[in-house]
């Protein structure tokens, strides 16, 4: 059985994918730019000032990739291992889990909801099996 989404969820879909693509873009800009608080909260995490750039274009490639229909799912995949390192960086440095920590777990669900809701084909593989006719 085929799982065919609303144009009401496809809508929801493209307006999750594209705010995360505008979050995404802006986060590696500040990056290449670094401003004194990107700066700051970069050391506090323990990177080293070079590694901005680096980050900045691991995340711009990995935000082109999901914004692009046929490589969607390899950017959603890659945002999602960026995002864990997030997670895992601010894990070391003791940050509050709900407010700091998680916040890149909450943001890679609202990754993979704008491209399920946007995506039949993914939403096919993901949840075409648990349907019985």
């Amino acid at each position: 059985m085929s799982v065919n989404p609303s144009s009401k969820s496809i809508w929801i879909g493209r307006t999750f994918s594209t705010l995360t693509i505008l979050f995404m873009l802006m986060d590696a800009i500040m990056k290449f730019v670094k401003p004194p608080p990107v700066l700051k909260a970069t050391v506090e995490l323990g990177f080293p000032e070079p590694t901005l750039t680096w980050m900045a274009i691991t995340l711009l490639v990995s935000t082109i990739m999901y914004a692009i229909p046929r490589t969607a799912v390899l950017g959603a995949i890659l945002l999602t291992g960026y995002l864990g390192g997030a997670v895992a960086a601010n894990l070391r440095v003791g940050h509050p889990i709900f407010a700091e920590t998680l916040f890149p777990v909450y943001f890679a669900a609202i990754v993979w909801a704008g491209l399920g809701l946007r995506s039949p084909r993914l939403r096919e593989a993901v949840f075409g099996g648990l349907h019985h006719s």
